[in-house]
């Protein structure tokens, strides 16, 4: 089958020809894969940002965002038969561990991570995973269409979800980046809170987005976006910041734009967060990290989605455009979420 490998650090990955996943286990499950999302983790990735915290063996396959179709059972499946639709939730876990039994999925501790770890991920022709990581959808969902759920979906689904007992009516959320993740979240707020939802975008376009989406409000990220959030919330700021972008200094305008006793909520990464211990004590504000979600998060997720509440914005790319997807997320070319589509 043809994969996209990456060979070295700091270098494009390529596509190569491998051989097909098989059955490991009594509960493995191989997927025909329909569509793999290009995450902007995947461009950490060939960064070798993740290579201390999973280190996998080079080459591999990344892709963390999938869907597509049961190709092949393991003798202990029962969930899901051949044939079957199905989102994958991007980290299969044992569902043994103490973290898997109050639904922790994210701290599992045996769990591997296709694409991330030393497992290959999706961006190829099929991928392997476990019987609990499999979703069943509609057989009439194209996966292509909601492929990146998996990943940027349940993300902001997660957060939002965690967020929802502080964004009651009257309350301001803020969304800083309305990219891949963002412009999800944006749907989820309007979809499972009554908040006032304010999008925080350097890009025009995007902004747009937003308003089409279900933001009550825009701000251009300009330099001036700091002060124009606060214009709108008389001074405060939000009750919950969402920032998308956490580096080049977003994340301590995100710190800024939170209103005293709310919440940052960081999802990007590649920053550095630091602030005076007085702005935490003074402002009794709070800052939480988000690391995907449960298998619970995507599952409510996909009923959303599937009642059309929260749509994918996507641009589709064939398996062999790989390193043209990857180029033109990290350019800032693509609106919502890349799909590769093999």
């Amino acid at each position: 089958m043809k994969a996209v490998r990456v060979h070295e650090y700091h270098s494009d990955p390529t596509i190569d020809d491998i051989p097909e996943p098989t059955l490991q286990g009594p509960l493995d499950v191989i997927i025909k894969i329909g569509g793999a999302g290009v995450c902007r983790t995947d461009l950490h990735i060939i960064n070798g940002d993740w290579k201390d915290a999973q280190n996998p063996d080079l080459p591999y396959v990344i892709g963390h965002e999938n869907a597509g179709w049961v190709h092949e059972i393991g003798d202990g499946v029962t969930n899901v038969a051949v044939g079957d639709t199905v989102i994958l939730h991007p980290q299969p876990s044992c569902g043994l561990c103490l973290a898997c039994r109050r639904g922790r999925d994210m701290q599992c501790e045996a769990a591997f991570f296709p694409g991330l770890s030393n497992n290959d991920g999706g961006m190829a022709e099929y991928l392997r995973t476990t019987a609990r990581a499999c979703i069943k959808l509609d057989p009439s969902t194209n996966p292509a269409d909601v492929a990146a759920l998996a990943d940027a979906g349940i993300t902001a689904y997660h957060a939002v979800r965690k967020a929802v007992p502080d964004l009651y009516p009257g309350t301001t959320a803020v969304v800083q980046g309305v990219g891949g993740l963002g412009h999800i979240a944006v749907q989820a707020l309007a979809a499972i809170t009554g908040t006032r939802i304010v999008v925080v975008d350097r890009n025009p376009d995007a902004l747009a987005l937003a308003k089409q989406i279900g933001a009550d409000e825009t701000v251009l990220a300009d330099g001036n976006h700091i002060e124009a959030v606060k214009d709108l919330t008389n001074g405060r700021g939000g009750d919950v910041v969402f920032d998308f972008v956490a580096e080049q200094g977003a994340e301590l305008d995100a710190w800024q734009m939170t209103a005293p006793a709310g919440s940052q909520y960081v999802l990007g990464y590649g920053g550095e967060f630091k602030a005076p211990t007085l702005d935490f004590v003074g402002g009794e504000k709070n800052v939480i990290g988000n690391i995907v979600g449960t298998y619970a998060d995507l599952s409510e997720l996909m009923v959303l989605a599937q009642a059309g509440k929260v749509t994918l914005h996507t641009k589709q790319y064939p398996l062999d455009a790989a390193l043209d997807a990857l180029h033109d997320l990290d350019a800032g070319r693509v609106r919502g979420r890349a799909i590769l589509v093999p």
